[in-house]
C-alpha cells in the first residue's frame, strides 16, 4: 500500500485493526466521531506509524478505508471524500443499538447495501464483520499457517474485493468471496458463520461485562478454514433481521 490504511472508528475492532496493521508494517491514519485529541493514548501505543485525524481527513488521505462504526452512524460517513475509494464495511444490524431500520426489517436490503447506497461513488466491501475483536487480534497468523482463519467478504467490485483480500492477507487472515453485497447477510448476526466458529463455547453462566471481556481476551482462538467457512456460509438461512445483545453485554 502506498497510502496509509484509513480507519474510521477507534473502538475495540478499530483499535485491533490498527495494532495488526502497524505490526504488519503499515502506516495507519485513524479518525473517530469525538476528534483526534481523544486518540492520544492509542497513537502513543502504536508509535510513529500511526496518527490521528478527523474522519474527513482519513477519507481524503487513504485509498482503502475500514469503516468500524455502528450501523446507525453510516450516514455520517463522508461520502464526498470517500468517492473513488475502497471502503471495507464492518457494520452489523443490532436494533437495540441502531433502532429499527425498515428496509432491513423488511429484508429489502442488507446493512452493506445501505452503506453502498450512501457511498454511491465508493466501492464498498463487506468485511471483518463476522469475527469478535479478540479473535481477530489473537488469531492473526502468517500465510500458509494451519492455524490461519478465513473471513468472508462480499461486494460488487472485483478489484475492490481483491484489494480487501490483500489487506486481510497482510493482517494475518485469508478471505472467502461470498458474492455481492446482497449475500453479505450470510455473515451477519444470527448466521452460522458469525463470531462463534472462531471461539470456544461461550460461558454457560451470565458474566458481568468486565468478566466477559476478560474471558474474550483470554479465550483461545479456533481457526476456521476456507472450506469450513464455505460450508457455514452455504448453510445460512435468512431469518429475522438483526442481532441481539444479551443483558450482560
Amino acid at each position: 500500500m502506498t497510502s496509509p490504511l484509513g480507519i474510521i472508528g477507534a473502538g475495540a475492532i478499530g483499535g485491533t485493526l490498527a495494532r495488526l496493521a502497524v505490526a504488519a508494517g503499515l502506516d495507519v491514519i485513524i479518525g473517530n466521531s469525538r476528534g483526534p485529541e481523544t486518540l492520544a493514548d492509542l497513537i502513543d501505543e502504536l508509535g510513529r506509524h500511526a496518527r490521528a485525524a478527523t474522519a474527513r481527513e482519513v477519507a481524503r488521505e487513504a485509498d482503502i478505508i475500514v469503516a468500524v462504526i455502528p450501523l446507525s452512524a453510516y450516514a455520517d460517513l463522508p461520502a464526498t471524500e470517500l468517492a473513488g475509494k475502497v471502503v471495507l464495511d464492518t457494520t452489523n444490524y443490532y436494533p437495540q443499538r441502531d433502532g429499527q431500520i425498515q428496509p432491513l426489517d423488511d429484508q429489502d436490503s442488507t446493512a452493506s447495501e445501505l452503506v453502498q447506497e450512501h457511498l454511491a461513488d465508493s466501492s464498498v466491501v463487506k468485511a471483518i464483520n463476522s469475527i469478535a475483536f479478540a479473535s481477530l487480534g489473537n488469531g492473526a497468523r502468517p500465510a500458509g499457517s494451519p492455524e490461519r482463519s478465513t473471513l468472508p467478504i462480499a461486494g460488487g467490485d472485483a478489484d475492490a474485493k481483491q484489494r480487501a483480500t490483500a489487506l486481510l492477507d497482510t493482517l494475518g487472515c485469508d478471505a472467502l468471496d461470498i458474492g455481492p453485497l446482497s449475500e453479505g447477510g450470510r455473515s451477519e448476526p444470527g448466521t452460522p458463520a458469525y463470531c462463534d466458529p472462531y471461539m470456544p463455547a461461550w460461558p454457560t453462566e451470565p458474566l458481568p461485562t468486565d468478566e466477559l471481556l476478560a474471558w474474550l481476551l483470554s479465550a483461545p482462538v479456533v481457526p476456521v478454514s476456507t472450506e469450513q467457512l464455505r460450508s457455514l456460509i452455504a448453510s445460512a438461512e435468512r431469518g429475522p433481521a438483526g442481532g441481539y445483545f444479551p443483558e450482560t453485554l
